[in-house]
């Protein structure tokens, strides 16, 4: 077992000098124009006192984030199931890390920063128009971004159609949940939860 980073190092090679220098402070023009092209990220916090880690996927129409300059990200919080894992994190501890997805490009953007939930009308309003205006926005102050190889969406074949997975595959979601809390109801059927979400996500997006 690897206890000791001298043992870890031991079994990799030193990282290549491009590796290194890649990481960035802010966001150039290159990594602003993958988030402008991002409908999805996923969202890293870590809860005080040894709480254990979340991640949480967030996503919305391409750009739904929004760079303010090279070092501020406009991360608009979207109705979900009100457990705010991530929020509440953020209050005790404002790390956080993100991971950008474009549909269709195996290579993902990583930004690791410090977070602050606003909900001045300055930062509520910078999203009228475009959706649903959002409780509170996730202001992220990046310290770190650097590209990410794209080995891991190549192996996997992430986006190929022949890797597509039938949602028929598993029960639906309502089905799971019922049978893990041991309910005896009767669960909601996969469509009628989809359509429930399809107008729940185009009333937040309906222009105001």
């Amino acid at each position: 077992m690897i206890t000791s980073l001298e043992q870890l190092r031991t079994l990799y090679a030193q990282p290549a000098e491009r590796a290194v220098r890649k990481q960035l402070d802010h966001l150039d023009a290159y990594c602003q124009r993958i988030i402008a092209l991002s409908p999805m990220c996923v969202i890293s916090t870590a809860g005080e006192s040894g709480a254990m880690l979340d991640a949480s996927p967030r996503g919305g129409p391409k750009g739904f984030v929004q760079c303010a300059d090279a070092k501020h990200l406009l991360l608009p919080d979207a109705g979900g199931n009100n457990r705010l894992d991530s929020l509440t994190n953020l209050i005790r501890d404002p790390r956080i890390a993100l991971l950008f997805f474009v549909p269709g490009v195996d290579e993902t953007l990583r930004v690791n920063g410090t977070a602050r939930l606003r909900d001045e009308p300055e930062f509520i309003q910078q999203f009228e128009g475009e959706r649903q205006l959002p409780k509170l926005v996730i202001e992220v102050e990046v310290t770190e971004a650097y590209l990410h190889c794209a080995k891991a969406l190549m192996r996997s074949k992430f986006w190929a159609q022949e890797t597509q997975i039938e949602r028929s595959a598993l029960p639906s979601l309502n089905q799971i949940i019922h049978a893990q809390m041991g309910l005896a109801t009767e669960p909601e059927a996969q469509a009628d939860m989809v359509q429930r979400y399809q107008k729940q996500i185009t009333d937040e997006q309906g222009v105001r």
